[in-house]
Formats: structure tokens, sequence, C-alpha cells
């Protein structure tokens, strides 16, 4: 039992950060790079679909503090993010951090977890785009087949898992198969992207809430908080409307934010990893927030709250505004495709440095690790991780384990939290470059918050998230502990 605590120094994270030479990753990437990155993982199908639903069904137009509130356990969450990456800046992320603070088996469960949220929210985001793109080339005037845009595998209350009679979704299998070779390629050219995408989607938004701004009919905001919604014999239904309305939304908002921790991920491609990961990280939680506020904010009021349950709730408010806005709309079916594109950019990237980095520890196979000598990135990994997207997306609808997704993010980012304050009391000597302030206030409230966000899932997503533990365990027990670095050099000096 002893041996499954076992904790990798903070000094040896940096020794095994650097690696020899040829055999590491490459440093290319500054502050700017990661706050470009934490963007393109955030903004995607949360602004512009989830927005409109949310308002929609649960808190009307108080989505701004749904949304503000979502973005409150975000910062408790960025904020120990910060701390731990300007103090171990090493590839891992969440999984680093906790091999040094609560030891190999928990710091596998977290590992594991991060690879299960990676791949399904990539190959989700993926299944989303291929949506997006045919719908866009549909408006063009060509028509796809659904047997080639639609998922052969559905499940639903009435059928179970069941055929559709499609073949494959091949534009999500192709989105993904381009990205990956753009991951492969190398991490310079995959960020250079990155920030062209990202540069779309931000000026699309500012041009969409700038024409926004005069199209605003302050009636759609009032009541601001709806009356809480009645059952049959006249008691209030919780999260319909009302204060409880605006806290259910705010969890379903929170998808909108996923993503500003695959920033930590990439810390040995970063060329000052102590400073420019904890300004990565914090910038773009900052920039993404302020934009999702703004948002909700000129989309509530162009639209009556009501009419917001689409799946494309900036095209209702385009129409409101009248024909001569036809270009907007174009503009904004291309900012959707690129602000999805770069969402799955970032998760491929993320998942395979996570593939790295459990490699480099023996806890993966050694060939997870291995550096391609001309692209400098970890290429079976990225081919792996591409491959396991194409096919999930390839096969499986947009809507299933989308809460599994989430329910894996909040798990992770409370053991985030945890580890701030276990290392606080473990390693108060070493140097943090960020310190997270009001410490342990902070970190608690970012393990509450997260838990209380946990707990409202159905049964179903915590049946799914206890099944992927318990696969991880049995991959653990079976081939990571006995090839683990840490435990073989424990039992060396044993």
């Amino acid at each position: 039992m002893k041996r499954l605590w076992s904790r990798k120094g903070l000094r040896s994270s940096f020794v095994e950060g650097e690696g020899e030479e040829g055999h590491t990753l490459k440093r290319h990437l500054r502050t700017g790079h990661l706050t470009s990155i934490g963007i393109g993982a955030i903004i995607g199908a949360g602004i512009f679909v989830i927005t409109g639903q949310a308002a929609a069904l649960f808190a009307g137009p108080a989505v701004v503090v749904s949304f503000c509130l979502a973005a409150l356990i975000c910062t408790f969450t960025g904020l120990c993010y910060a701390e731990l990456s300007s103090m171990i800046p090493v590839a891992g992320g969440s999984y680093s951090y906790s091999y040094v603070a609560l030891g190999e088996l928990p710091a596998w469960i977290i590992g594991w977890s991060v690879l299960g949220q990676y791949i399904i929210s990539a190959s989700t985001v993926s299944v989303g785009w291929s949506g997006y793109a045919v719908s866009f080339i549909k408006s063009l005037g060509v028509s796809l087949s659904d047997l080639w845009t639609g998922a052969p595998i559905a499940w639903n209350h009435a059928l179970g898992w069941h055929l559709t009679g499609a073949v494959l979704n091949l534009p999500a299998i192709a989105i993904v198969l381009f990205l990956t070779v753009l991951a492969a390629i190398g991490i310079k050219a995959a960020a250079h992207f990155n920030n062209v995408m990202v540069v779309v989607k931000l000026a699309t938004l500012a041009i969409f809430i700038f024409v926004s701004f005069f199209y605003i009919h302050p009636g759609n905001w009032i009541p601001f908080i709806p009356e809480n919604a009645r059952d049959a014999l006249g008691n209030g239904i919780f999260g319909e409307f009302g204060w409880s309305g605006v806290l259910r939304a705010s969890g379903m908002v929170f998808f909108a934010y996923i993503g500003f921790d695959t920033v930590a991920t990439l810390a040995q491609e970063t060329i000052q990893p102590q400073k420019s990961l904890p300004r990565g990280i914090l910038g773009s939680l900052f920039i993404c927030t302020i934009a999702y506020i703004l948002t909700s904010l000129v989309l509530t009021g162009v639209v009556k709250y009501t009419m917001l349950n689409v799946a494309d709730p900036m095209t209702v408010a385009l129409q409101m505004m009248g024909p001569a806005l036809i270009w907007l709309q174009f503009l904004i079916q291309i900012a959707i495709i690129a602000g999805l594109t770069t969402v799955i950019l970032v998760q491929i990237l993320g998942e395979s440095r996570m593939f790295f980095a459990m490699s480099k520890d023996g806890l993966l196979p050694k060939v997870f690790s291995s550096i391609h000598h001309k692209t400098h990135t970890p290429l079976f990994a990225t081919i792996v991780t591409g491959g396991a997207c194409m096919i999930v997306s390839g096969l499986f609808p947009i809507d299933i384990l989308a809460q599994f997704v989430s329910i894996l993010t909040l798990f992770i980012f409370g053991i985030v939290c945890l580890g701030v304050l276990i290392l606080r009391r473990l390693h108060p000597e070493f140097p943090r470059p960020f310190k997270v302030p009001f410490s342990p206030i902070v970190p608690l409230c970012g393990i509450g918050t997260c838990i209380a966000q946990m707990c409202l899932f159905p049964a179903l997503t915590w049946m799914q998230f206890v099944g992927w533990i318990i696969v991880g365990l049995f991959l653990y027990f079976g081939y990571s502990i006995r090839h683990s670095v840490v435990q073989k050099k424990h039992h060396s000096r044993a």
C-alpha cells in the first residue's frame, strides 16, 4: 500500500522535464501563444450554442449572472493551476502536480481522467464541427448525404443502443485527421494556425457585439430573473428560472469554460514557463469571461430569451436585426467553424502531451514518449490520439457522454485545488513565482464548488465516471505499477 502513494520529488520533476538533448520537447511558446491557445480551447460551442439554451430553459436574461458564477469556479481553479504550473513547469499539467502532491496512484487516476476528458471532448466537438460545416456547405447550394455525415450508432431511453442507418461521419473524421497532421508537424505550426483561428473568431464576436448594441430592446431584459416556474400544486420547480434556475444554468454553461487547463500541459514547450503559464491561464480565462458576458448580454437584449432554445441563437438574433445583416450571418458561421476547429486542435495537443508525460514516468509504454527527430513532437502519441478521436467522432453522436466530460473536468479541478493545499504544507520552502491569494480560502472554495457541481449530475453520469476509473485501475495494476520509474527507484534504494 505504501508503494501506491510514492511521490515524485519536486527537483526530480525538473530534471526529468529537461530530458536529453534530441529527446525532449522544444521550447517555442511565449505568453501570447499560451493565452491564444487558452482562448482557442475555451471559446467554442459554449458561446455559440449553450448561451441561448441556458437563457431559454433556466435563467432568462440572468444567464449573464450564470456565466459570472461559472467563471468564479474556474477562477478558483485557474489560480491554483497558476501556482502549480509556476512551481512545477513540466508537461502533464494536473497529472504531474498530483504526482508530486498526492502520490502515484492518485496521479494515475488523474492522468487517466484527463486522457478520457481530452479524447471524448475532442470527439464531441468534432461532431459539432461536422454539423456546422455541413450546414454551411448546404447554404452554398451543396448537399451532402446523411449516410456520410451522421453517426451510425445512437442511444436513447426508448431504444437503448441502436443503429441509425448512417455509415460514418466523414467530415468529423476529416477535421480530426487534418488537425492531427498539423499537431504532428510541430507545436510552432499548430500555434500559428491556432493564432489565426482565434483572431477570426474574436474579431467576429467583436463585430457581432458592436452591431447588436444598436438593436437592443431593454424590455427584453425585463424581468431580468424570470419568476420561478411552478408545478400543478403551485410549488416552485427547482432549476426552472428564479435564482435556482440561475444556479442550474451556471452548471450548464460551466462546459463553456472547459479547456484553459490545457495550457498547463504545454509547460515543456514554453520558453519561460514560470512566468508565461500563469499569465496564459489567467489571461485566457479573463478574456473569455468578458466575451461570454458581453455576448449573453446583447443576445438576450436583441431577442426575447424564450426564443433562444435553438442550436444557432446568434442566427436568430441576426434575423431579428433584418436582412441587411446577411453578411454577418455568413461571418458568424465561419467564426463558429473556426472556434470549434481550435478547440479540437488544443485537445489533441493536450492529449498527446499527457501521453508523453505518463510514458516518461513508465506508467505507459515508452513509445508514447518518443520524440521524432525532425518534428520534435511525440509523434506516436499524437497519432494514437488522432486515431482514437477519429473512431469515436466517426461513430457516435454529439450528445453521448457530453456530461461525462464535465464530471471528469470537475473531478480534475478539485484535485488540483487540493494539491495547492498539500504542497503548501509539504514544501513551504519551494519557490513559487505565482501564489494563490487568500489561501487556503480560494483552494477550499474551488474544492467545494467542484464537489457541489458534481453532485448535480444524474446517476448515469456517475456510473460512466466510476466505470472509467475502474478500467484505469485495471490498467494501473496490470501494467503501470510494474514499469513505474518511481517504483523502480524506490525498490533499488530498498
